[in-house]
This record gives structure tokens, C-alpha cells and sequence, in this order.
């Protein structure tokens, strides 16, 4: 077993939102000490050994002109970032975003927004992500590439294994949940966790569990939908349609592994709706789900639930860190299985939310390989 390193050393693939909530969540729980404590907002103050303030950042990657070239303490406040701002008092970390490739990164129809609202491309060359990778000596490189870049989450995904550096994968482009993908991590020792992050408290969990509660009840769901809507570049860039076909699947198949029966694709609705510019990072989900209980007399709830998106997916992404520098330390490669379950949309293999957070902590605790 190697030996035990107490720093965690991350990358990120873009500087977005989400960077921003995991970037300030790191120095606003920098000063927490008591190992036993229930700390607010934390599903695990310590995961094995290792504390939020264990994470460092000292690579960074995105293609906006407003970011690229700022060190990041700059750069995760800029246009068109939304998100709350709730640790303003960020150090300079002495580490500036680098330029990474586009690819497919940019949606075509994001040039039609203003420049506040959407991404403003740089025309700097793209750095060599690899070297920079490798010259940082990071530890866990987590990519946030926008819904839709199948070629950019294919390119980093393939950078840290040239890196030999854990991979999260916080997107819908299927590559922890890939046969193909998952053998090239395993055959390289290095493991990953993936695809396409679950919320802390959001839309897809909170509709895994009540779909789970209605079958563990006895009640057979007939028609459910889950309509959401934001204001961040995320919702701006899936007002291109095209671009959702992976999201929808891994959204679907998160409540369906629930369902006592599949439904038909006119019967389970679920994927964005529409871009609302002034809820900014704000997400509004909507509920519904028609089941028949008792005498199959109908039974139907809807729930609405406002929550800020992104602090919501640094609440995962934390811990999922904590959890890959624990397989690095015991020298295991591939996907995570429990770590993804839990945290992910489309896992390898999906468990209940109940099962998966039993298998974290058997894992934490040494007694699950993966």
C-alpha cells in the first residue's frame, strides 16, 4: 500500500459556477478542526483521513477571455458566473487558468446571448493539458464541461489518463459508466468517478427518493414528470436540444432504477425545460408523480423545490475528491462503484441512495475494494 499523502492536489476543467461553489466551499471550511463534528452543509467533515481543508488547488483550465490568464480566486467570480457568493474572501491562490481546448465545448447558439450571459471564447492556443497536468502534480482533475461536449469530456477524461490522474467526471458524456472507458482506467491503475453529478438536495435525488418510497409502499406509478428551470450558462446552453440526449438518459435512468416497472417515454418526462435569465443559478424543479395505491384508488403529489445549483453539485464533488485520493493511496484503479452510485446520475451500476451510502462507508473503512 503506498504511503498516505495528507494534501489533495486537484485540477479543474472549467471555471464555472460549480468550480466557483467547490472553490469557495474548500476555504470556507478551511478552519474546521474537530474530527467528530457535525458541521452544516457536509455529508462527511472527514472522509478516511483527509479534511475539506486538505484540498489544494494548483491547476485550472477553461476558454473564456474574462477568466483565462486570472488566477483563480479572480477568475471563479467572472461573467458569466452567477452563483452565490457565500466565502467572498478568497486568497490568491497563485494559480492562473489556463487555456484549454474547445472543441465542442462552446454551443453554436450561445454567440446569440450577451456577453454577461454566455461564454466569450478566447482565441489564445490551447495549452498542452497533459504537461500542465503532470508539472502540477495533481492529484484528482474534475471536469465541469458544459452538457453537450462529448469531445471535450472525451479529451480530458483521456488527459488524466496520460496524467495518471483521477478523473470525475461531473458531466453527462458517459465514460465511468463506459465499458471501454472504465476497462482504459482499470488497465491504467487509475480510478474514476463518474457520470454526470448528483445534487446534494436537487431534482434528481429528491425524485429517486420519493419514487423509491412510492414502490417500497406498495404503490404503482403509472406517469411522473420533473420540469426544471434556471438562469445559469448551463440552462442557456441546453436550450439546444441536440445537445440533451445524453442528460435526458442519465436523468431518466436515475428515477427509473427506482420504479418498480419502466415506464414508456410518454408516461416519465424528465429533462431541462427552459432558460429563465433572472433566477440565475437558482434552479426551480417541479414534481409530479400519478401512482394507483390500495385498491389501486389514485394518488398523485407535486412538489416544487428552489435550490441554488451549484453549491448543490460542490456538496458531492467534495467528498467524491476525498474518496478518489483514498483510492489512489490504496492503489486502485477503474470506477469507483459505490462513490458513483451515490453520487452520480448514470453509474456503472446503479444501488438505492441507501445501499450506495453503506458501500461508501464500507469503503472509507477499508472493507470494500471499490
Amino acid at each position: 500500500m503506498a504511503k498516505t499523502k495528507k494534501e489533495i492536489k486537484i485540477a479543474i476543467a472549467g471555471v464555472g459556477n460549480c468550480a466557483s461553489s467547490l472553490v469557495q466551499g474548500i476555504y470556507y471550511y478551511k478552519d474546521i478542526k474537530d474530527d467528530d463534528e457535525l458541521v452544516p452543509g457536509l455529508m462527511h467533515n472527514v472522509v478516511g483521513d483527509y479534511k475539506v481543508s486538505d484540498i489544494k488547488i494548483v491547476a485550472a483550465f477553461d476558454v473564456d477571455k474574462r477568466k483565462v490568464g486570472k488566477d483563480v480566486s479572480k477568475a471563479i467570480f467572472e461573467k458569466p458566473n452567477c452563483t452565490k457568493v457565500f466565502c467572498k474572501d478568497v486568497p490568491k491562490t497563485g494559480v492562473i487558468v489556463k487555456m484549454g481546448p474547445i472543441l465542442d465545448g462552446v454551443a453554436d447558439h450561445m454567440k446569440n446571448y450577451p456577453e454577461e450571459q454566455t461564454f466569450t471564447p478566447d482565441k489564445k492556443k490551447a495549452v498542452d493539458v497533459v504537461a500542465e497536468l503532470k508539472k502540477s502534480g495533481a492529484d484528482v482533475l474534475v471536469s465541469y464541461m458544459p452538457v453537450g461536449s462529448q469531445k471535450a469530456t472525451e479529451f480530458y477524461a483521456q488527459a488524466a489518463l496520460d496524467a495518471g490522474v483521477a478523473f470525475i467526471n461531473c458531466m453527462p458524456v458517459f465514460i465511468c459508466s463506459d465499458e471501454k472507458w472504465e476497462k482504459k482506467f482499470r488497465d491504467k491503475g487509475v480510478p474514476c468517478i463518474g457520470d454526470d453529478i448528483k445534487s446534494q438536495v436537487g431534482a434528481t435525488i429528491t425524485h429517486r427518493v420519493l419514487s423509491h418510497l412510492f414502490a417500497q409502499r406498495g404503490v404503482v406509478i403509472d406517469k411522473s414528470y420533473q420540469l426544471n428551470f434556471g438562469g445559469n450558462t448551463d440552462f442557456l446552453n441546453m436550450l439546444s436540444r441536440d445537445r440533451l440526449k445524453s442528460k435526458k438518459l442519465s436523468k431518466t435512468e436515475a428515477v427509473e432504477s427506482e420504479l418498480g416497472k419502466r415506464l414508456s417515454y410518454d408516461n416519465l418526462h424528465i429533462g431541462p425545460s427552459d432558460w429563465v435569465p433572472f433566477l440565475k443559478d437558482n434552479k426551480v424543479c417541479f414534481i409530479r408523480i400519478e401512482g394507483r395505491k390500495f385498491g389501486d384508488v389514485p394518488v398523485e403529489l407535486e412538489l416544487r423545490l428552489s435550490v441554488e445549483d451549484s453549491p448543490n453539485s460542490a456538496g458531492c464533488v467534495i467528498d467524491a475528491i476525498r474518496l478518489l485520493k483514498i483510492a489512489l493511496d490504496r492503489g486502485i484503479g477503474g470506477t469507483l462503484l459505490s462513490p458513483s452510485a451515490y453520487f452520480m446520475k448514470h453509474p456503472y451500476k446503479q444501488f438505492t441512495d441507501e445501499k450506495a451510502r453503506e458501500m461508501i462507508e464500507e469503503f472509507i473503512a477499508g472493507k470494500r475494494e471499490r
